[in-house]
């Protein structure tokens, strides 16, 4: 089994206004690509996760990253890093999705501390890469710091939210 992954973003804006003589146009274009061959090394990953799931009002997730998830093929996986974390709010959603903030065990890799938490509205998505040349990504340690919490953010109704975890085995 082999992975091949290639994650894109693209960005077109483009701001005009009217000046006293003259009209102004400042167009920004920004484009990244991030290729990862199969392996565990840098620019490489060959660990995947993806799902839909959803989350009751006031509940949470506890994703274990090192032995708690299957691979789309029904493999159990462990991660010893990730290299891309996406997660995506239904655009449906009342409440916001939380990311981060276990109580033990948290994977606090790509946050200031362990309690740290992103909020996610509405159809809204958080992507985070790490660059080509980077081989560590964002470590993930068995039974210390591996619990990825992904949390509703309010009371009333449930969310819903795809997630996507790449990353190496070791």
């Amino acid at each position: 089994m082999t992975l091949q992954t290639k994650v894109i973003v693209s960005m077109n804006a483009l701001l005009t206004g009217v000046q006293d003589l003259a009209s102004a146009e400042v167009p920004l274009s920004l484009r990244q690509a991030l290729v990862l061959a199969d392996g565990a090394g840098a620019g490489m990953a060959d660990r995947i996760f993806h799902d839909r799931r959803t989350i009751a009002a006031s509940g949470s997730d506890s994703l274990d990253l090192a032995g708690g998830l299957s691979d789309p093929l029904g493999v159990s996986l462990s991660f010893a890093r990730l290299k891309v974390l996406l997660v995506r709010a239904a655009a449906a959603n009342v409440n916001q999705v939380l990311v981060g903030g276990a109580a033990s065990n948290a994977f606090a890799a790509p946050f200031g501390d362990a309690t740290d938490k992103i909020k996610i509205p509405p159809g809204g998505t958080l992507l985070l890469a790490a660059g080509q040349a980077d081989a560590t990504g964002y470590a993930v340690t068995a039974s210390t710091a591996d619990l990825l919490l992904i949390g509703n953010g309010g009371a009333g109704s449930s969310v819903t939210y795809d997630i996507v975890l790449i990353g190496a085995s070791a």
